[in-house]
């Protein structure tokens, strides 16, 4: 049986739009996926109204397994005090004290990362520690699972102005968890969404990863070309060669529901394929 996996990021609740926030519960519902994934910068800024409305949101999606991690905009800017001493605190009222969470299901594995860092504005980090410690994870995993890694900060661009916002550590994190077993590294923070083979631009890639980058879902904040977006990821456990479609789903201005723009089948690696796209 085919299963789903929805990933949402950079919804900015704070600039979320009615409309579309309607039409992405709509579509949650008819969907059904069994994993909702957070790709970070749940808020605008960080604040305890809008970490609730967030949260509120996630609820009404209705999704038996949730997994979700902070951005940057999930720190607090302005409030200082809090920004220093208790950084995500209002992000643990909200989505709990796990800011790594792990969630094994029989067909996936999904491992997040907290790619931010208090004394950092925008840019994101992987330490060497979290790098082997989501290594590890994956070295556990069953051989038919589809193994997805979340980060906020992407991995990857396609984009010569967004090369400053690529996830430092990188170099290192990518080929070790391609040779670990990841399959695909989820990630937000541009606004831009793409399917990018890692293994064709990173150096010792032994297996085939692919980074899977979100837009933003329900935010005013889109960028030009690029509506709000979410994506569907499907698979299907023990079913022959490893594969999963990604689909991009989006939402015009004014249109008032997400509609199917974009679809890229993945063929994973095994014993017995080699990495392409069709």
């Amino acid at each position: 049986m085919s299963r789903v996996l929805l990933q949402i990021s950079d919804p900015h609740f704070g600039t979320e739009q009615a409309p579309v926030m309607a039409a992405l519960e709509r579509l949650a519902h008819s969907e059904a996926p069994g994993l909702v994934v957070l790709s970070g910068d749940i808020t605008q800024r960080a604040t305890r109204v809008q970490f609730e409305a967030a949260k509120a949101f996630v609820v009404r999606l209705g999704a038996p397994a949730v997994l979700a991690i902070p951005g940057n905009h999930d720190i607090p800017l302005f409030a200082l005090h809090a920004r220093l001493l208790d950084p995500y605190g209002r992000y643990r009222e909200a989505f709990g004290d796990t800011l790594e969470p792990v969630v094994d299901l029989p067909g996936c594995l999904a491992i997040a990362l907290n790619t931010t860092r208090w004394y950092r504005h925008e840019d994101g980090e992987v330490s060497a520690a979290q790098i082997e410690r989501v290594a590890e994870r994956l070295r556990r995993a069953a051989p038919h699972q589809l193994r997805v890694v979340v980060v906020h900060q992407p991995v990857a661009v396609t984009r010569a102005e967004d090369l400053s916002n690529r996830l430092h550590g990188r170099d290192a994190a990518v080929p070790r968890w391609s040779a670990a077993g990841a399959d695909l590294v989820l990630g937000g923070h541009i606004h831009l969404p793409f399917v990018q083979p890692l293994h064709e631009t990173f150096a010792g890639c032994a297996r085939a990863l692919w980074a899977v980058q979100a837009g933003t879902a329900i935010s005013t904040r889109v960028r030009s070309g690029a509506p709000n977006s979410v994506n569907l990821i499907r698979y299907t456990p023990n079913a022959g060669p490893r594969a999963c479609v990604v689909e991009r789903w989006d939402c015009e201005a004014g249109a008032g529901r997400f509609e199917l723009a974009a679809s890229h089948t993945l063929r994973l690696a095994d014993s017995a394929t080699a990495p392409h796209a069709d």
